[in-house]
C-alpha cells in the first residue's frame, strides 16, 4: 500500500468512526441526550451554543495577523495607519451589533472585543508619542521605509535612482553620527537615555528592513546588483556605526555591553491604562499594598517553617540549607519527571480537575541553553518544560548558583505550575475550547491559573515537610516581590539595580538569578504588568473559587474544568461567564477581589545604598557568558 493509499484509508476509518460515534449518541435515550454531556470527559465539547461573535472575532484575528505579516519590521507610519484603519472599522462594526439580543457568551465576547480594540488604538497613539524623541535621531527612517513600502506595492524599481537614495542615506547618517559623537548640539544633549536606546534599536530595525529590501532584488535583477552593491554596503555600515554611537554616547551603553539592564518605565498614567485593559480596578499603589501585605504573611509563615527546621526565626538560614539540597549534574530531568508525576497523582486522588489522556501523555522536556539561562534562570513550561541546570561550558560559580537556584524543594514548588495542572493542561484546553478567545490572551489568566494552584495546593497540604513549605513560600514571596519591583520601576521609584538588590536581600535569591529575573522583566519582551499578573491573577481565581465552590454552587472539579474552557481572558469576564449574570453594554470592571485595599506605609523596605557607597560588584561570570 502506497503512502497516499494509507492516508486515504486512515481518513475513511476516521470518518467511519465519527459516523459511528454520531449514531451512538443519537441512539441514546432522550433523557441521556438531555444531560449536560453524553461524551467522556476527554472528548467533551463546549456545551453552550457558540457565541454570535465567534466568526467575527476570528475574521478580525486573521485580518490583523495578515497586516502584521505585511508590515513585518518596525512599526512604520504607514503600518500604523493601516492598523488604525482596521481597528477603527472593526470598532464601528461592533457598535452596530444589537448587544441586548446577544447570549451571555456573545455579550462577554462583545465586551472583550471592544476592550481590545480600544486598547490597541491607545497603544498606537502611545507608541507614536514615545517614538517622537527617537524620530529626532532617525530623520532618515522614512526614506528607508519608503523603499520597502514601494516594494510591497510592487512598484517598478529604478536601480540607478535606488543607488542614489542609498548613497544619500549613508551620507546623512554619517553626518548625524558626527554630531552625536561631538555632542555639541543642545537638542541632542536634552535627549533621555531611554529615548536614545530606543532610537538605537530603531536604527538596527531599519538595517533589517534595508537588508530584506535588497535581498529581494539582489541577484535576480542584474541592474540592481550592478548599481546598488557598493552604496548599499556603505548605507548598512553607516547605520551600524550610528546605532552604536547613539547607544553609547547618548544612551550610556558600552560597546558590546550585554550586562547592563536598560528599562523603559512607562509612568503612572500608562499603568492605569494597562490596568483598565486587564480589568483590574485598582491603582498601582493599591496593588503594591496588596503585595506588601502578602509578603508580610509569607515572612511570618517562613519563620514558622524555619523554626520547625531548627533554624529559629532566621528563615534565610533555612533557605540556605535548602539551596544545598540539589541533585547531581545530569539528574535534574529525573527529578522533574518524578515531581510532575507526583503532582498529577495528588490531583487524581482528590478529583480536582479533568486531565485528558493525551494531555498526560504529550508533555515533554528540553534542557535550557546557557544563553537562555541568562534571562530565564529557572525552568519554563507548557507542553515542553525547559529545564534550567548547569552545563559543562559554565564556570564553577555559574554551575553552583544554577544548582542552588533550582534545588529539590524549589523545584517541587513549581513543577506543577509549569506542567499539570499548570501551563501544559491550560494550553492544551485553550487550544480546544473557545479558541477564538485566544486573541484576548492575558497573563492574569495565563500566569494567574498556574499561580492559583500554588495557593490552592498550599491549602490542601501539598507541602509534606517544613522544607517543602519553605520552598513554596520562597516562590510566593518572589511573586509578591515581582509586583513591588515591577510597578515601582514603572512608577520611576526603583532602578533595575535596586530591584536586583531587593530580590537578593529581601527574597533570598542568588545574585545571578536575581539579575536574570530583572533583565527578563525589563528587556522589552514582556508587557509592563506581566510580572504582576502571576500573584494578582492567582488571587483573583482564588477569590472566584471562594464565591463558587465554597458557597456550594460548584465542586472543585466543575470549577476548574469550567475555567479552563473559558479561554485566556480577563478573570472578571470569567466571573461574568461562570456567574451567569449577563453584563450590560456599559460594563466596567469593579470587582474588588481583595476588598477595599488602601496603600499603606511600605511593609517591605527597598534596599537603599548609603550616600557614596560603592555599587555591589556584579558576579564575574556574567562577563564571560557567551
Amino acid at each position: 500500500m502506497t503512502k497516499a493509499e494509507r492516508c486515504r484509508s486512515r481518513a475513511l476509518l476516521m470518518a467511519a468512526g465519527c459516523v459511528a460515534l454520531g449514531l451512538a449518541i443519537s441512539s441514546r435515550p432522550a433523557a441521556a441526550q438531555g444531560s449536560r454531556s453524553v461524551l467522556p470527559a476527554d472528548l467533551a465539547v463546549d456545551e453552550d451554543p457558540p457565541s454570535e461573535l465567534r466568526d467575527v472575532i476570528g475574521r478580525f484575528a486573521a485580518d490583523e495577523a495578515a497586516l502584521r505579516r505585511y508590515d513585518r519590521f518596525d512599526a512604520s507610519e504607514g503600518g500604523r495607519e493601516r492598523m488604525r484603519k482596521l481597528l477603527e472599522a472593526s470598532r464601528r462594526d461592533l457598535d452596530e451589533v444589537d448587544f441586548d439580543r446577544l447570549s451571555l457568551d456573545g455579550r462577554v465576547d462583545a465586551l472583550l472585543f471592544k476592550n481590545m480594540l480600544v486598547y490597541e488604538l491607545r497603544m498606537i497613539d502611545r507608541e507614536a508619542k514615545r517614538d517622537a524623541a527617537a524620530r529626532l535621531l532617525t530623520p532618515f527612517a522614512g526614506t528607508v521605509e519608503g523603499l520597502e513600502e514601494a516594494r510591497l506595492r510592487l512598484e517598478p524599481l529604478d536601480a540607478r535612482k535606488a543607488a542614489e537614495t542609498l548613497a544619500a542615506i549613508a551620507k546623512q547618517v554619517d553626518a548625524l553620527r558626527k554630531q552625536v559623537e561631538e555632542g555639541k548640539t543642545q537638542e541632542l544633549k536634552a535627549i533621555k537615555k531611554t529615548d536614545a536606546i530606543r532610537a538605537s534599536r530603531r536604527v538596527e530595525g531599519l538595517r533589517s528592513t534595508l537588508r530584506h529590501w535588497a535581498e529581494f532584488y539582489d541577484g535576480y535583477d542584474p541592474l540592481f546588483s550592478w548599481w546598488t552593491k557598493a552604496p548599499n554596503k556603505l548605507a548598512d555600515q553607516a547605520l551600524e556605526r550610528y546605532a552604536k554611537a547613539v547607544g553609547s554616547k547618548l544612551g550610556g551603553l558600552r560597546e558590546g555591553d550585554r550586562d547592563t539592564i536598560v528599562g523603559d518605565p512607562i509612568g503612572r498614567d500608562a499603568l492605569l491604562v494597562e490596568l483598565e485593559h486587564e480589568m483590574i480596578p485598582y491603582t498601582p499603589e493599591e496593588l503594591i499594598a496588596i503585595a506588601e501585605r502578602e509578603f508580610a504573611w509569607c515572612e511570618a509563615e517562613m519563620k514558622k517553617a524555619s523554626n520547625a527546621m531548627g533554624c529559629g526565626d532566621d528563615w534565610k538560614k533555612a533557605l540556605e540549607r535548602l539551596k544545598n539540597k540539589h541533585v547531581e549534574p545530569g539528574k535534574q530531568p529525573e527529578l522533574i519527571r518524578d515531581l510532575a508525576r507526583e503532582s498529577i497523582a495528588f490531583l487524581d486522588a482528590r478529583d480536582l480537575v479533568t486531565i485528558p489522556a493525551l494531555c498526560r501523555q504529550t508533555w515533554r522536556m528540553e534542557m535550557m541553553s546557557p544563553e537562555m539561562q541568562r534571562v530565564t534562570p529557572f525552568f519554563t513550561g507548557g507542553e515542553v518544560i525547559s529545564v534550567s541546570y548547569p552545563t559543562d561550558s559554565m564556570t564553577q560559580e555559574e554551575k553552583l548558583m544554577t544548582m542552588r537556584g533550582n534545588n529539590i524543594h524549589f523545584s517541587r514548588a513549581t513543577v506543577h505550575h509549569e506542567v499539570i495542572p499548570g501551563h501544559h493542561l491550560q494550553l492544551y484546553m485553550s487550544a480546544r475550547h473557545k479558541t477564538h478567545r485566544r486573541i484576548f490572551r492575558t497573563p492574569f489568566l495565563v500566569e494567574g491559573w498556574a499561580l492559583y494552584w500554588e495557593l490552592l495546593l498550599w491549602d490542601l497540604d501539598f507541602p509534606r515537610s517544613p522544607e517543602d513549605r519553605v520552598g513554596m513560600l520562597f516562590w510566593r514571596m518572589h511573586r509578591c516581590a515581582r509586583i513591588i519591583f515591577s510597578l515601582s520601576f514603572h512608577l520611576e521609584k526603583m532602578t533595575p539595580e535596586q530591584a536586583i538588590d531587593f530580590l537578593v536581600e529581601r527574597v533570598g535569591h542568588e545574585r545571578s538569578n536575581a539579575t536574570g529575573e530583572v533583565r527578563r522583566s525589563f528587556n522589552g519582551s514582556y508587557p509592563p504588568l506581566y510580572q504582576c499578573a502571576y500573584m494578582l491573577g492567582g488571587m483573583q481565581l482564588y477569590a472566584l473559587r471562594k464565591e463558587l465552590v465554597e458557597s456550594g454552587k460548584m465542586t472543585n472539579k466543575q470549577f476548574h474544568d469550567a475555567v479552563l474552557r473559558q479561554g485566556p481572558i480577563p478573570i472578571e469576564m470569567v466571573r461574568a461567564n461562570l456567574g451567569g449574570s449577563a453584563p450590560t453594554r456599559e460594563f466596567r470592571a469593579i470587582w474588588k477581589f481583595r476588598g477595599d485595599v488602601k496603600p499603606t506605609s511600605a511593609a517591605v523596605a527597598v534596599p537603599q545604598r548609603a550616600a557614596g557607597e560603592a555599587e555591589k560588584p556584579k558576579a564575574e561570570f556574567r562577563d564571560r557568558v557567551e
